[in-house]
């Protein structure tokens, strides 16, 4: 068990059933935060994440709601702040990943990419700032192909993450004043569901990595605990990477 810094506090984790954000979850009800997050449709793997973090004996809220959908992602912020009595801390993980040449991506993928990557963030975190005090915290997930783009096919998602980067050092500024930090975690390789750790190219993306392997949704999932509490308190508009040196 983790030193509780977070005892008290709320946090809601946009995309939290599964992957990181799962992990995000569990790890910050770890730490003592009562935990909502949104999931877009699957029940089975929501619940799950909701059951351990019943186990760990925090509060937890499990909101249905399309990142895509502008109203809904606005409306899933409102409401953890009332049926939980506060919001601390946001998590902007919920993401799409479209790739491909970019004379085959149609304008239907840049709008999905765009209303999921970036609207939504920028949405939850507006939503969010009216519910937060001194030392509120948002962290977004980024992806570290925003710097490093070693295959093709990336321009779409590479995009996408890039621009949080320009949202996070956007909104530290302006929120600093307030004590309230932004961020971005940039994850790498991570073993997930849809990037398995054993998948067919796997051994090339290991190359790529001053480590030799993929990272576990926990590593991810620790360095947003770190900026969520009191630790990283001193740290805003910071990129992190968190992607075993890969591309160094």
């Amino acid at each position: 068990m983790n030193n509780n810094d977070l005892d008290g506090k709320v946090a809601l984790v946009t995309g939290g059933s599964r992957g990181i954000g799962a992990a995000v979850a569990v790890r910050l009800a770890e730490d003592g935060a009562d935990v909502a997050f949104t999931y877009q449709r699957n029940t089975d793997r929501a619940d799950e994440v909701v059951e351990r973090i019943k186990g760990i004996g925090r509060r937890v809220l499990a909101v249905q709601a399309d990142s895509a959908d502008p109203a809904a992602v606005s409306a899933a912020v409102d409401r953890v702040a009332a049926e939980l009595g506060r919001l601390d801390i946001l998590v902007n993980n919920a993401g799409v990943y479209l790739t491909g040449p970019a004379e085959e991506l149609g304008l239907e993928e840049f709008e999905s990419t765009i209303a999921v990557n970036v609207r939504a963030p920028f949405l939850a975190s507006r939503a969010a700032i009216g519910h937060m005090t001194d030392g509120g915290r948002i962290v977004n997930i980024g992806s570290n192909v925003a710097g490093r783009v070693p295959f093709p096919g990336l321009a779409l998602y590479s995009m996408s993450k890039t621009a949080l980067i320009g949202l996070t050092k956007g909104l530290a500024r302006e929120l600093g004043p307030r004590g309230i930090t932004v961020n971005i975690v940039n994850p790498g390789a991570t073993d997930t569901d849809l990037n398995p750790a054993d998948g067919p190219y796997a051994d090339t993306i290991r190359g790529f990595t001053a480590l030799g392997r993929y990272s576990e949704p926990s590593e991810i999932a620790a360095a947003v605990a770190y900026l969520s509490g009191d630790d990283g308190r001193y740290v805003t508009g910071a990129t992190i990477d968190v992607d075993g040196g890969f591309g160094i």
